[in-house]
């Protein structure tokens, strides 16, 4: 049996591409446990130094995968197991010190866009469509989906979404704010490793600290980002890659970062 999840290194890219096309790429506890183990993998090697998510087939992910669930209906141990794992594992994607991208194609719903949603930086196909379908069936997200729209799309256009279970199309998806690019279908992988090769040539602790800043202030008053901010920049500003940069910068040449 093939694993549900291929795992590759590109460059400086580690690619965590969910390989489940014939169930629509729906996430089982195993796939979970798959993304989970890559994404700790690619933080411990020092030439990864951003995470690329995609999958096969047509569809990105059409959500959890419900006869598993309905397998675990009467075990209400291991239906909070199936649960708590998957949003654990969303939770540290979010708050990996990598910077992670993900690249959408065909349909990204309900627990697809969860995981989506945990992403820093969306790419969408054209034809690309996001949609929370859990009311439509008397479910709700169990992933964060009901948080992470809410701060990304203001309540009142979260909540529509997921009341009325309508699918957006790419445009209407990023003018909401879900999605960052749009690029042509057969462009939508190479576009997205082409991002995540251009991060590569950043610091990898300055972007980790940026990623960190915007994550851990977002539930602070502003005083209290302006201290995050300011510790973090005097920290940083004594070191190497800042004097790499600098000097970069005064003699008009890329920056070749070694950390």
């Amino acid at each position: 049996m093939s694993a549900p999840v291929a795992v590759t290194i590109e460059g400086s890219v580690g690619i965590i591409e969910l390989a489940r096309p014939e169930k629509f790429n729906c996430l089982s506890l195993k796939v979970h446990e798959c993304i989970s183990n890559a994404r700790a993998r690619f933080e411990a090697e020092r030439n990864v130094r951003s995470i690329l998510i995609r999958a096969q087939g047509k569809h990105f992910c059409t959500g959890a995968d419900l006869t598993e669930v309905k397998g675990k209906l009467n075990d209400p141990a291991a239906l909070d197991h199936f649960v708590a794992f998957g949003m654990n594992n969303l939770r540290a994607l979010e708050s990996s010190s990598l910077p992670v991208v993900v690249a959408v194609q065909g349909l990204c719903l309900a627990g697809g866009v969860e995981l989506m949603l945990a992403c820093d930086v969306c790419f969408g196909a054209e034809t690309a469509q996001f949609g929370d379908q859990h009311a439509q069936f008397g479910l709700i997200p169990g992933w964060g989906g009901s948080q992470r729209l809410t701060r990304l799309m203001g309540q009142r256009r979260a909540l529509d979404l997921m009341f009325s279970a309508r699918w957006l199309k790419a445009e209407e998806a990023k003018e909401a704010g879900l999605v960052n690019y749009i690029v042509p279908d057969a462009d939508l992988h190479k576009s997205a490793l082409e991002y995540c090769q251009k991060i590569a040539t950043r610091s990898r602790p300055g972007i980790a600290e940026m990623k960190r800043l915007a994550r851990e202030g977002a539930d602070l008053g502003i005083d209290q980002q302006m201290r995050l901010e300011r510790d973090a920049a005097v920290r940083a500003l004594p070191s190497d890659d800042v004097a790499e940069g600098l000097d970069a910068f005064e003699n008009r040449r890329a920056p070749e970062f070694k950390t």
